[in-house]
């Protein structure tokens, strides 16, 4: 419990959460990209 403890209240926690939820977007969003240009292209 230490350690989810340490993760939301101190700031070095909050800022991993940050980090890593923000990576996680970055990449969520690159695969749809992605994706969206890949069949944009099959179309023309």
């Amino acid at each position: 419990m230490k350690l989810l403890t340490d993760l939301f209240t101190t700031d070095y926690g909050i800022m991993s959460i940050s980090g890593i939820g923000f990576m996680l977007g970055m990449a969520a969003f690159f695969i749809w990209y992605f994706n969206h240009k890949m069949h944009e292209a099959d179309g023309k």
